[in-house]
């Protein structure tokens, strides 16, 4: 062979060689449909973790575009099916909002379950193994994660001292299982959107309204309200996961090394959660504490033996039989076996 022709030669082999280990370089990139906008969770945790973090611990092999739900042109109710079918490889599911397709997911996150932080990491400790396996037999979906908004809470115009004192007050309430709690008190829900809530209470449309500490802070209600309870009437839970075949296209390094900083994710969220939990009452009672709200004047309403005995009267005769009713009896099993075990409490088959 010529020598020109060896050297030419010599040269394809090493343009080959060059573009293949090119091509081996190339990042893997991943579309994330993540937590609500505009909230603590997604603009100090989510976002940074996958637009930062990620390419950074996996040396660029890995890059991640993650847009929040609610800024995504996607229903928030029709999260899990976009999830199994692939269209959202790796996903957040608000289970608030899928509960009408899968209402079995929200039982960790029924109102009167968990009323302060630890008992909330006990419920969902309890219930995770069964939402992992509800969503692989049904959605094809790996979980990944499992987020908390801060406490939900109820803020009035009026004075209180307890749940008791509750009956027969319009209250504002954003789900179908706030609604029954708040009927099963005696009072009257009344659906209404966050960004109505300030005016509902100002004109007296409402003369309470269940919502976040310290949310409920920032669009004013301190300024409208004079008692705010400390018992969380509900959280809002959310399930982080991954289509199956997405998750299983990663290569094994990549999906171990996402399993466990999503995990310190996961835990970071949890304590900005109780943190921010905190911070609304303090910041709603006006305290010396208060760090990211404005201070109010609000008397913060404590959680009495009577309260919680009443907490859990409504969980046993409203929210399980109601959430029973919604879900089959054969979810009254799943109860039994993960958080009937765990609260003391069992669910009982409606019957016929």
């Amino acid at each position: 062979m010529p020598k020109t022709t060896l050297w030419a030669f010599a040269l394809l082999l090493l343009g080959l060689t060059v573009s293949s280990a090119v091509a081996q370089e190339q990042p893997i990139r991943i579309k994330i449909v993540g937590g609500l906008a505009d909230v603590r969770q997604f603009v100090q945790f989510e976002e940074p973790f996958w637009r930062r973090r990620v390419p950074e611990i996996t040396g660029g092999r890995l890059h991640a575009e993650i847009a929040a739900f609610d800024r995504s042109g996607i229903r928030g109710q029709e999260m899990l099916q976009l999830m199994r079918l692939g269209v959202v490889p790796f996903g957040t599911a608000l289970l608030a909002l899928v509960a009408n397709e899968e209402p079995e997911l929200n039982a960790a996150d029924l109102p009167a379950v968990s009323p302060d932080m630890p008992a909330l990491r006990r419920t969902v400790a309890a219930y995770r193994p069964h939402m992992r396996e509800v969503l692989a037999e049904r959605y094809d979906v790996e979980l990944l994660g499992v987020y908390t908004y801060p406490a939900q809470v109820i803020f009035c115009r009026r004075p209180f001292t307890g749940l008791a004192d509750l009956a027969g007050r319009r209250i504002r309430t954003s789900s179908v299982g706030q609604s029954e709690v708040v009927t099963a008190l005696g009072a009257i829900p009344v659906v209404t959107p966050f960004a109505e809530m300030v005016s509902a209470m100002r004109g007296g449309g409402v003369e309470c309204a269940i919502t976040g500490t310290l949310s409920g802070n920032a669009v004013g209600l301190q300024e409208v309200s004079t008692h705010v309870h400390s018992m969380a009437i509900t959280w809002g839970l959310s399930v982080f996961g991954a289509n199956r075949a997405a998750w299983n296209g990663l290569p094994e390094d990549l999906r171990t090394l996402l399993r466990r900083e999503i995990a310190e994710l996961e835990n970071r969220i949890w304590e900005a959660a109780d943190e921010e939990t905190g911070d609304g009452l303090a910041c709603n009672a006006g305290a010396a504490e208060c760090r990211m709200g404005r201070r109010g004047r609000l008397t913060v309403v404590p959680v009495s033996p009577q309260d919680e005995a009443r907490r859990r009267n409504l969980l046993i005769e409203s929210v399980l039989p109601g959430w029973v009713r919604r879900c089959g009896n054969d979810c009254v099993e799943a109860w039994n076996h993960t958080l009937g075990q765990t609260l003391g409490i069992r669910a009982v088959p409606e019957q016929p």
